[in-house]
Formats: structure tokens, sequence, C-alpha cells
């Protein structure tokens, strides 16, 4: 499985425009990289995946938003696996928490395009339980503390409105 390698390299760099099959790829051949036990090769997979995914949010393709959001998530938390996987939880609560801010600022910009501000309150709810699941397994986190209230704030549950 070593034909594709070169598609993510150490630095992210990549002759192709970003694109969803290109993030679906790159993403496919990381998780085979895992699971073979390549996690240099994975690793570096995972992030060239995450930069897709972060282009493919600053400029979606039309129609395409709810999966743009979904592989920003999908990329923090392969990446946040193969962290903990590697016993390094507290990389893996950056990642977590990134993503669940990064959703959270996506849905509080009025700039942006609504089915992309829908798409993020959506997937703000499976981000905030990987958040919990990650206290749970691994114990408080600062990062992750934050991220929660942020989530919380944006949401306004510390003040519901009364109809």
């Amino acid at each position: 499985m070593h034909q594709h390698t070169d598609r993510f390299t150490q630095d992210g760099s990549s002759s192709a425009s970003p694109s969803l099959p290109l993030w679906e790829s790159i993403t496919r051949e990381s998780l085979i990289a895992e699971r073979e036990g390549q996690i240099v090769l994975a690793l570096a997979g995972y992030r060239r995946a995450l930069s897709i995914a972060r282009q493919l949010i600053d400029s979606p393709p039309p129609g395409r938003a709810e999966d743009c959001v979904a592989a920003l998530v999908v990329s923090c938390h392969n990446l946040a696996d193969l962290h903990a996987g590697q016993g390094e939880p507290d990389l893996a609560a950056e990642h977590l928490s990134g993503v669940h801010e990064a959703l959270i600022a996506l849905l509080l910009d009025a700039s942006r395009d609504p089915a992309l501000q829908q798409a993020a309150v959506r997937h703000s709810r499976e981000t905030h339980m990987a958040l919990i699941g990650h206290v749970s397994r691994h114990g408080p986190d600062p990062l992750i503390t934050r991220a929660l209230r942020a989530g919380c704030l944006a949401m306004n549950v510390d003040n519901p409105t009364r109809h």
C-alpha cells in the first residue's frame, strides 16, 4: 500500500487542488496505514486530510457544506484517535477541542453560508460527545473544559430564552 504515499508528505504539500474525493482518498489510505502500524505515514496523511478539510470549509463546493464540515470533524477525530492510541491524550484533546471550537466559531460567524452554519450545529453535537468521552477515558483537560464552555455559551445554555 505504498503506491500513494507521495500524496501526503510531512509538510502537507500536494499538487492536487483540495476536493472531497482527494480528502476521502487520503483519509482511506491513512486509515489503512494506521491499521498496518505505519503510524508516521498515517499521521502525515491525517494531517494532509485535515489541511484539505480546512480549505474546503473556507471554500466549499456548491451544495456540499455538510460533507465539508463532516470532513473537518472526521479529520480531527482521526488525529485524536491516533494520538490517544499512541498514549498522547493531551494531543488528542487538542484536536478534539480545536474542532469543537472551530464549529462554534463557524456557527457564530454571520458572514458564513447558512448551510455551513447549520452543518456546524449538527456536527457540534458529535464533537461535544467526543469531548465528554475523552474526559471520561482520560480525565479532565483544560482545553476540553474551555471548548465545552464555549459551546455552552454559543448555544446560550446558561441563560435559556423563555417563551
